[in-house]
């Protein structure tokens, strides 16, 4: 019977706990101070790596924290305090900084892993609930990440704590992309593989239609126009001189036309509508910007052309959807 009102509960359950971490999260707020400062100091003029270390659930937040800093401009990687004696610390050099996690601070494996590291003078970034631990001892800089207790009903299984660690490994890696003036196309770098990085690094030339392209003549009368508009597909045509771009018709403007002049509608021809300067793009214009251009003046086609606008293929809406 009390488990089947427990179950009743589970929402409730859930909403505690946001609101618990929310809260220890909240309150890292007040513990920031010159050490925070200090610790972006130290990983922002690493000439090497930061090397993130922690044992179990720390680790395991360690590890996520050196992820997020090598995919923002950082070179960070995690490694087992424990797998240090088994030749991992040959990876380090007096040019890195080691980010240290222990929520007590006095954490066993990682603390026989300290002196090795002050051996070396690589700086110490400590981060633990506890200023007066060995680990904050024994730090260049102590991060303080304390929290009053933990989310798990029993106030033992790191729930809280490891919330407000992961936000603070976050909070480093944000400040850090801001002093860098870190831009979405160093992300794409960082990301070649992801759809943000293939938005960042494809251009339009990677993309653009550039066979069997829909050129009618200015002179053309619109009722050829409309087969012609039909054929390529695109629901636009492109007028060229010297094969230079000199207009463009849609079939919107096509429509319009005959809702503005109906009988005499065939009487025009494509000079009458076309639009004299169409959006253009070079090849190699990013389809984050091409995107930009479509939104802002709300058209779903843009023509490619090089410097002298000759007319080298078309972009459209379907073709930015990577």
């Amino acid at each position: 019977m009390e488990a089947e009102q427990s179950l009743t509960q589970v929402r409730a359950y859930a909403i505690q706990c946001i609101k618990e971490e929310t809260e220890a999260t909240l309150n890292l707020i007040n513990q920031l101070d010159e050490n925070f400062d200090k610790a972006v100091s130290l990983m922002y003029h690493c000439a090497g790596k930061v090397i993130v270390t922690g044992v179990g659930k720390s680790g395991n937040i360690g590890a996520k924290i050196a992820a997020t800093l090598s995919s923002t401009g950082t070179p960070a990687f995690f490694v087992n305090p424990l797998d240090v004696y088994h030749g991992d610390l040959g990876v380090m050099t007096k040019d890195d900084v080691v980010l240290a996690l222990s929520n007590s601070g006095q954490t066993d494996e990682l603390l026989r892993f300290i002196p090795m590291v002050l051996h070396m003078n690589i700086p110490i970034i400590g981060m633990s609930a506890h200023p007066e631990s060995l680990l904050a001892k024994y730090s260049t800089a102590h991060l303080k990440v304390w929290v009053e207790k933990e989310a798990c009903p029993l106030n033992l299984a790191p729930t809280s704590s490891t919330t407000a660690a992961l936000v603070m490994g976050d909070a480093l890696a944000v400040a850090l992309m801001r002093v860098r003036n870190f831009k979405p196309q160093d992300f794409a770098q960082f990301h070649p593989g992801g759809e943000l990085g293939k938005r960042l690094l494809t251009t339009a030339q990677d993309v653009m239609r550039s066979d069997d392209l829909p050129v009618i003549p200015k002179e053309m009368h619109l009722g050829e126009a409309i087969i012609h508009v039909s054929k390529g597909k695109l629901g636009l045509g492109v007028s060229l001189a010297d094969g230079k771009v000199i207009g463009l018709i849609t079939d919107g403007d096509i429509r319009r036309a005959m809702e503005r002049w109906q009988a005499e509608f065939f009487d025009h021809t494509v000079s009458d509508i076309m639009t004299r300067e169409p959006k253009t793009v070079l090849p190699t214009t990013k389809i984050t910007e091409i995107q930009r251009i479509m939104h802002q003046n709300k058209i779903h086609t843009v023509l490619v052309c090089d410097a002298g606008r000759h007319l080298l293929g078309v972009v459209d809406h379907y073709s930015c959807m990577l």
